[in-house]
C-alpha cells in the first residue's frame, strides 16, 4: 500500500489495548501537539456525541463534553465514521436547544 493511499484511508494501530483507526495526520500532528489526550475521550465522543455534523467533504464532526477536560471535545472522522482525523477542545461549542447537555 502506498504512503498516499495509506494516509488517505487511515491506519489501524493499537492505542492502548484497543484498535482505533487513525490517519497519519492525527498520529504525527494532533497527538504531538496534544499528548494529554486520552483514548477514552476520543472513544467517548465517537460513541456518545451530543452533536454531529457532516462537512461538505464528507468528514464527520462530533462533539461531547469531557468533564475531566472541562470543555467539549470535537473529534473529526473521515467519511467512514471510524478513522479519526482530528481532535481538539472546542471552546466555542454550545449545545443547541434540545440537545443533551452532559
Amino acid at each position: 500500500m502506498s504512503f498516499r493511499r495509506e494516509r488517505e484511508e487511515g491506519v489501524q494501530r493499537y492505542w492502548g489495548r484497543r484498535l482505533v483507526k487513525k490517519t497519519n495526520y492525527f498520529i504525527a500532528s494532533v497527538m504531538v501537539r496534544r499528548p494529554y489526550f486520552k483514548k477514552e475521550w476520543i472513544e467517548y465522543v465517537l460513541k456518545n456525541p451530543v452533536h454531529t455534523e457532516v462537512q461538505v467533504n464528507g468528514r464527520i464532526r462530533r462533539w461531547a463534553l469531557i468533564t475531566e477536560l472541562g470543555k467539549h471535545l470535537r473529534v473529526v472522522t473521515e467519511p467512514d465514521g471510524e478513522t479519526v482525523r482530528n481532535a481538539f477542545p472546542d471552546r466555542g461549542f454550545r449545545p443547541r436547544d434540545g440537545e443533551e447537555r452532559t
